[in-house]
């Protein structure tokens, strides 16, 4: 599959899990939306369109997100995110969306040994999360893949 094809594929299955999210009865009322890799904005502003009302806060080593989708200075987090994340634990995050992997297969090793914590601690119980990079934590339960993303391409959790 060409890069361009599979950028679409995790794309598609980004919004996908995002707007099953979003129609979900159970999501927990109060909390943020925490999103961990502003890059762009784009997911941002696909968040910020759909958790109207919502707090959104988003993190990233440095802010280079299209002048559009550009959270208020209050709702940026700017920082190494194993770090600057830390200060969310706790928050009681009612969905976090991660999309910081790399698709080399060492680092995102890495990134694993932090974020799975780091989110399963964001998060209300009965809150969600939703993630490009498997997250294997006891306080995570996977959810079943939705039929229109292919199995290991983006994953869906929710806090027990």
């Amino acid at each position: 599959m060409s890069r361009l094809d599979s950028f679409i594929n995790r794309m598609s299955a980004q919004r996908d899990l995002l707007n099953h999210v979003r129609d979900l009865p159970d999501l927990p009322v109060e909390g943020a939306v925490l999103e961990i890799g502003l890059g762009n904005g784009r997911t941002f502003s696909h968040l910020r369109e759909n958790f109207p009302g919502r707090r959104i806060v988003a993190f990233d080593r440095k802010l280079a997100s299209h002048a559009s989708a550009t959270p208020e200075p209050e709702d940026f987090v700017e920082g190494e995110i194993r770090d600057s994340g830390q200060a969310f634990v706790g928050s009681g995050a009612a969905l976090v969306h991660a999309d910081i992997g790399t698709g080399y297969d060492d680092k995102d090793a890495i990134t694993l040994t932090w974020l799975p914590q780091m989110v399963a601690g964001m998060l209300q119980p009965g809150g969600y999360a939703v993630s490009g990079l498997p997250l294997d934590h006891p306080q995570l339960s996977r959810l079943p893949q939705l039929p229109t993303i292919e199995e290991g391409r983006y994953f869906h959790y929710r806090r027990v």
